[in-house]
């Protein structure tokens, strides 16, 4: 099992987020690898925050994850395994045409976070939803795409309720 996580390796405060990376055999006894993601990009510099995990029918896992950029604009971005053999996952490679996904118009840049794990639609397109708010709104996007590379926003949101503000982590 692969557990990754948002951390600060500064301290135990806000900022300066990371993915940390655990494994077990057992869920009950981890060991601790290397960080799997650091914000080391112009995409993700403020911060590599919350993502999810797809394994695809073939095997291969993708990862999809918001960013902060060097401007504070939430994007999502795509990462995998640098050695999908491996079994410990320890290095990890950010797509280099990210970010695959921006605020669509009408969502303020600090806005547009937290992808869920891809589901297969009866159309052989992956789904994913992202958190949003417009005004004190919350919202959930969603989005089709067939190589995480490409998306198609759907029209519409998949739920929303007034005065909740921006939804984080959306996940069914």
């Amino acid at each position: 099992y692969h557990l990754f996580y948002q951390y600060n390796p500064n301290g135990a405060i806000w900022g300066d987020i990371v993915w940390g990376h655990a494994v077990s055999k057992d869920l009950i006894h981890w060991y601790h690898l290397p960080l799997a993601m650091v914000a080391d990009q112009w995409y993700d510099i403020m911060g590599v925050w919350t993502g999810s995990a797809t394994i695809l029918p073939d095997g291969k896992l993708m990862m999809l994850y918001t960013g902060s950029t060097n401007e504070s604009v939430q994007v999502q971005n795509l990462a995998y395994p640098a050695d999908p053999s491996d079994p410990l996952l320890i290095k990890w490679v950010k797509y280099p045409g990210n970010p695959v996904l921006v605020p669509p118009p009408g969502i303020g840049a600090k806005d547009f976070r937290d992808p869920t794990t891809a589901w297969l639609t009866s159309e052989g397109k992956w789904r994913i939803a992202i958190g949003s708010r417009i005004n004190r709104t919350g919202i959930t996007f969603v989005y089709d795409t067939k190589d995480f590379i490409n998306y198609e926003l759907l029209r519409g949101v998949l739920h929303g309720v007034p005065n909740t503000g921006m939804w984080e982590c959306p996940d069914f």
